[in-house]
């Protein structure tokens, strides 16, 4: 026989049930930040008299502030019980020998939200201008006015051009700035990095994803500076300064060196997301993560993955 009543009791616990179980409403209410690898940095022709481009930073995108490229935050985001992708991208590597480029950064995942791994810095090459990699920011234009590579809308932005003259080359872009030209003070000075943009999801403000620093030819100039959040400074072949890596974690660009001041690496990136205390969260065994707990919500900070193919299961 079929049920044509139920008592007002009932109902009023089945509409109270379905109020409090967001698994029949909305999910678990999720911020997220992620960054994908920064760009290593790119050397010079060993016969020149110039350095090379520094990396652009990792894709910088977020729901909880400014995304990368002067993105405003992305939609809110909602999770079912089930398995979601998480990769942590890790830095490019240093150009490996004189007129080579650096490698691209790695790109980081969470669900949906896919971040590109910053565009390698370019060399300077004799045949016609280097220009640097595209990526979630550009790397640094080679000098003899390569151009700097483009970055992603949403991401990042583009890396600075190398000079016109045999000197300076183009600062990585960051996630809040375009990376500088060379030689921007007339005397051979590598362009400075972008800037990254600044959270505080983590429950305190830290600035992610600057782009590295052009490499320098004359040691008059100085080095270039990496841009903030993380990115590299570039080296001064003539003076055999060091170029720096981009810090881990930060998604920053490495930077651009020449010949005797080698390039450097590109930093690891990061996924960072809070999730209400309420919800059970298991990662596969190659994941790397640390969390804390303030008001309710988990904030969980994922360093490392070994593979592609790593995962968060939320229930």
């Amino acid at each position: 026989m079929a049920v044509t009543s139920m008592a007002n009791s009932s109902i009023r616990d089945f509409q109270k049930f379905n109020a409090m179980n967001m698994f029949n409403n909305l999910g678990f209410r999720i911020s997220y930040l992620v960054v994908a690898g920064g760009a290593g940095g790119a050397n010079s022709d060993g016969a020149a008299e110039e350095g090379g481009g520094g990396g652009g930073a990792g894709g910088y995108r977020t729901n909880a502030g400014t995304s990368g490229g002067g993105a405003a935050s992305e939609a809110s985001l909602s999770l079912f019980p089930g398995v979601y992708n998480l990769v942590v991208g890790a830095g490019g590597a240093a150009a490996p020998g004189t007129n080579t480029y650096g490698s691209n950064g790695s790109n980081s995942v969470f669900n949906a939200v896919i971040c590109l791994g910053g565009g390698a810095g370019a060399p300077r090459q004799a045949t016609a201008p280097s220009g640097g990699n595209v990526g979630g920011s550009g790397g640094g234009g080679g000098p003899k006015a390569g151009p700097g590579g483009a970055g992603t809308a949403g991401q990042g932005y583009a890396g600075g051009a190398g000079t016109t003259g045999a000197v300076g080359a183009g600062g990585g872009g960051g996630a809040g700035a375009v990376g500088e030209a060379g030689a921007t003070d007339g005397v051979g000075h590598g362009g400075d990095g972008g800037d990254g943009v600044a959270s505080t999801i983590t429950g305190s403000s830290v600035t992610r994803a600057g782009g590295g620093g052009g490499g320098t030819y004359p040691t008059a100039a100085g080095a270039s500076d990496g841009g903030l959040g993380g990115g590299g400074a570039g080296g001064v072949r003539q003076s055999s300064t060091a170029a720096v890596a981009g810090t881990a974690n930060t998604g920053g660009g490495g930077g651009g060196g020449g010949t005797a001041s080698l390039p450097k690496a590109g930093g690891s990136g990061v996924v960072i997301f809070t999730i209400p205390t309420d919800a059970t969260v298991v990662f596969s065994g190659g994941v790397t993560e640390t969390n804390s707990t303030t008001a309710g919500v988990v904030t969980y900070v994922v360093t490392a993955t070994s593979t592609d193919s790593e995962t968060v299961t939320i229930s």
